[in-house]
């Protein structure tokens, strides 16, 4: 994850008027030879465990244990251009090897499958998640989707983004602000976890255009109108696509550390009065009308993200006024098999990337615009930016530590590098920001490309990896992990960090 000051001065502007957007800096710990305090502290407690081993058993077996000891250390120093280490390398090798062996990277569900129950549950990390419908002050009905393991709900909010086209760039400046806002004002919400906000597309079925045709043609038309809409018809959506996005709102089932967990109708009256306000908020930011989704139309989203060939029957019995009957329990796929790099769910094939790197220097705020545009190659794309809102009583201590292990860094050698110099003032334009009122938050990026012929798997490959040099992000494929990484990029509220083994904060600390 990386971290971003969220505030209208973050943004600058040069001769042209033209606004630009940086500052975000990924969380170090403060340690010698590129290593965090963790991993410095091994450095030291293995150099006194030396000189211990040559004082008891003598010069040679000290030298066997030194050399024992550097072969660790220089798989902890030793990083690719994602910032990896060899350690994480090899022990993300070795988990993706004993989950083949387990035979737990394939799944079968429904009456024939391995699942007791007989149902087409979600697979994975989303497995034990429950489904549940309330509604909020205004008589929306909102979905929440629980997910035991982390104790947490999941809100998804539906939008109609406006665009940039045809808009003047003091009105996308604004928006891009009233964004910020909103973000900085999730560290104030109560039982926030955090947020995320998907942008899919896709192609168009179709079957909305003939609905709307069919319904407002008159009979007594003449025969070629009758003809040309006909025509329409049948040749528009050949090539068009269709932009979804939603909004996840994580919230946590307890009101504070230690505290009692809150069922779903009791969270769900607590987000009645609530949820008004947040999607009056999201309208200001250029995602246009916002509203809570509903348990059915949630079930919907999820089944076609697995299953890409149900869309166009749904858009059918949609178009013919008929609501599809889905269930939680019938929304995951058939069949999936999970590879290296990949991921085989029903008649489709996919890949996840994860953001490394976030750009480097200062962009403008269309930098992301063709990464989020359709593409030829890509049956269907979604992308999906991760948030975690921190609180202000944690973001000062945060920013301070950043900016005392930055000038460690600095001070570590008699020639600091100008990377450091640079990091040390972004440390502290960072800090300064932030006691000046500005919200602190966490971010990745994931990115999920589907295609419903496997040969075109390659194409679809190389269009991510061009889309992304366009928006000047480093991105890697979630190897060994990718059914949980796509499962993460669906509106289902879904925490990885959480979810992880061993957690982020000791890793960035390493």
């Amino acid at each position: 994850m990386v971290q971003v000051t969220i505030e209208s001065n973050t943004a600058s502007s040069n001769r042209t008027n033209t606004r630009t957007y940086g500052n975000w800096r990924k969380p170090q710990s403060a340690g010698l030879f590129g290593l965090g305090s963790l991993g410095t502290a091994f450095l030291l407690g293995a150099m006194i465990f030396t000189v211990v081993v040559v004082m008891v058993a003598g010069l040679l077996r000290g030298v066997i244990v030194a050399a024992g000891l550097l072969v660790v250390f220089l798989a902890l120093v030793t990083r690719d251009a994602h910032g990896a280490s060899l350690v994480s390398r090899i022990s993300t090798r070795i988990g993706w090897s004993a989950t083949r062996a387990q035979g737990q990277h394939l799944y079968r569900s429904g009456p024939l499958g391995r699942a007791l129950w007989g149902t087409y549950q979600l697979p994975g990390i989303a497995a034990a998640t429950r489904l549940s419908e309330h509604t909020d002050s205004y008589g929306r009905p909102f979905a929440m989707v629980y997910t035991p393991a982390t104790a947490s709900y999941g809100v998804v909010i539906a939008t109609e983004p406006d665009g940039a086209a045809l808009v003047n760039q003091e009105q996308v400046d604004l928006w891009v602000a009233q964004w910020g806002h909103w973000l900085a004002n999730l560290g104030d919400e109560a039982g926030v976890e955090a947020a995320a906000v998907t942008l899919e597309t896709a192609p168009d079925s179709g079957a909305r255009l003939r609905r709307e045709v069919e319904l407002n043609t008159d009979p007594q038309a003449p025969a070629f109108a009758r003809q040309m809409l006909g025509e329409v018809v049948q040749r528009y959506p050949a090539g068009s696509s269709t932009v979804k996005a939603y909004v996840t709102i994580t919230f946590s089932a307890t009101t504070r550390t230690g505290g009692k967990r809150r069922d779903a109708d009791e969270l769900g009256r607590d987000l009645a009065s609530r949820l008004p306000g947040l999607t009056a908020g999201l309208q200001a930011t250029g995602a246009g009308a916002a509203r809570p989704m509903g348990a059915q139309e949630l079930c919907e989203t999820i089944r076609v993200a697995y299953d890409p060939a149900a869309a166009g029957l749904i858009d059918e019995a949609h178009a013919l006024g008929q609501t599809p009957d889905l269930g939680w329990p019938d929304v995951g796929p058939t069949a999936h098999e999970t590879s290296w790099d990949g991921y085989r769910h029903d008649g489709a094939f996919s890949c996840t990337w994860s953001m490394t790197g976030a750009p480097r220097g200062h962009v403008q705020s269309n930098v992301l615009a063709r990464l989020l545009a359709p593409h030829r190659d890509i049956a269907r794309k979604r992308i999906t930016l991760l948030y975690r809102p921190i609180d202000p009583a944690r973001a000062a201590a945060i920013v301070e530590s950043d900016v005392n292990a930055a000038q460690f860094r600095m001070s570590g050698t008699a020639k600091p590098a100008a990377r450091d110099v640079v990091a040390v003032r972004a440390a502290q334009a960072t800090a300064a920001e932030e006691a000046s009122g500005a919200g602190l938050v966490n971010f990745g990026v994931l990115i999920t490309a589907t295609v419903t012929d496997r040969t075109k798997a390659a194409d679809a490959r190389a269009a991510i990896d061009s889309l992304s040099a366009t928006a000047r992000l480093r991105i890697r494929p979630v190897y060994g992990s990718q059914d949980s990484a796509f499962a993460a990029a669906l509106p289902l509220g879904l925490v990885l960090s959480k979810h992880l083994k061993v957690p982020a904060e000791l890793k960035d600390k390493l």
